[in-house]
């Protein structure tokens, strides 16, 4: 009989695309697997293309989870793989009253190389290796690919569309660059990416600014260094089009963001730029092709996932990557 599967991941966009390599696994070992995928309804559309996956059930936080919970009740599960082990998740396993399986979250060892800065981590694995652990009586392997999102047609065109309107030609190595993150210390100063889209453009690159609504006036400040070589598509796709530029692009310049693992996930190369994070966490890009750029500090690491100001009030992390590193990074970067 084969297995019906049920994998909760409520948050956030790089932590849901991280869990593809294992929900990959599960299918190349079980083809008539039933899964069923439970995340927060604004992130269901990282997954509903996605073949792996039978159905995908997006929860609204101002939703109780009762209604949840008797849902998996009734779905005649086999497996339950808690891959968040946060109180929403271990909340939705107590009314289920079922036995979830989770992962390891290493929170001691963050916790002592934050404050101490001291490295007592004994589990080197990336975190989308670490999911495993969540599958195993399920006797799955992780394979060398990495992430996936899987962009449709419609998407594509609607991305070339826009690139045409403004100009702009991906044949012509297109460079996509994200200035937004959602904690303030994760964000590369707006003159920085003002300065780099200046310089890709002045040596003859395109470059598309892409960024959530929220982001939409960052972007047009951003694009702006670029004239009309550059432009802002911030606030006008959702999430497939976003992709869709993303997969369109010839490198991607972004932050330690959930746009970022998603470049990886359409197979496009990455230039990543950490500042309160660092790799023992296990969020640096997975199986991609990627240049990570990283000061060495005595400060880092500051936080478990970015904060709203510098804690030393100068954010040396990032303002010292420069926008000359930068442009090298995306000269040499592997194709």
């Amino acid at each position: 009989m084969a297995p019906r599967i049920v994998l909760v991941r409520f948050s956030s966009m790089g932590d849901i695309l991280l869990t593809t390599p294992l929900l990959r696994a599960i299918r190349r070992r079980y083809p008539d697997a039933w899964m069923t995928f439970v995340t927060k309804a604004e992130f269901v559309p990282l997954l509903d293309t996605n073949p792996r996956v039978n159905e995908v059930i997006g929860h609204r936080s101002s939703t109780p989870l009762t209604g949840l919970a008797k849902r998996i009740r009734a779905g005649e599960y086999t497996h339950f793989l808690d891959l968040h082990r946060s109180l929403r998740s271990r909340a939705l396993a107590a009314l289920t009253g079922r036995t979830w399986r989770g992962y390891p979250k290493n929170r001691l060892a963050r916790a002592i190389l934050i404050r101490f800065k001291r490295d007592r981590y004994r589990d080197r694995r990336h975190v989308a290796l670490r999911y495993f652990d969540a599958a195993g009586d399920l006797d799955v392997t992780a394979d060398e690919a990495g992430l996936e999102f899987f962009v449709k047609r419609e998407a594509l065109d609607g991305a070339k569309r826009f690139l045409s309107d403004q100009r702009l030609d991906p044949s012509s190595g297109l460079v996509a660059v994200v200035p937004g993150a959602a904690h303030a210390t994760k964000r590369w100063p707006v003159r920085h990416w003002q300065d780099l889209v200046s310089k890709l453009t002045s040596y003859g690159m395109q470059v598309i600014v892409v960024g959530g609504p929220a982001e939409q006036t960052l972007c047009e400040e951003v694009a702006a260094g670029g004239g009309d070589q550059a432009a802002s598509a911030g606030g006008r796709f959702d999430v497939a089009g976003s992709a869709a530029l993303l997969k369109l692009s010839r490198c991607v310049v972004a932050g330690d963001t959930g746009p970022m693992h998603l470049a990886t996930a359409v197979g496009t190369p990455v230039v990543a730029l950490y500042g309160p994070t660092v790799k023992a966490f296990g969020f640096f890009p997975y199986r991609a092709r990627a240049t990570v750029l990283e000061r060495e500090l005595s400060c880092r690491p500051c936080s478990p996932m970015g904060g709203p100001a510098c804690p030393l009030q100068h954010h040396h992390c990032l303002t010292e990557i420069t926008p000359d590193v930068v442009f090298e990074a995306i000269r040499h970067l592997p194709r």
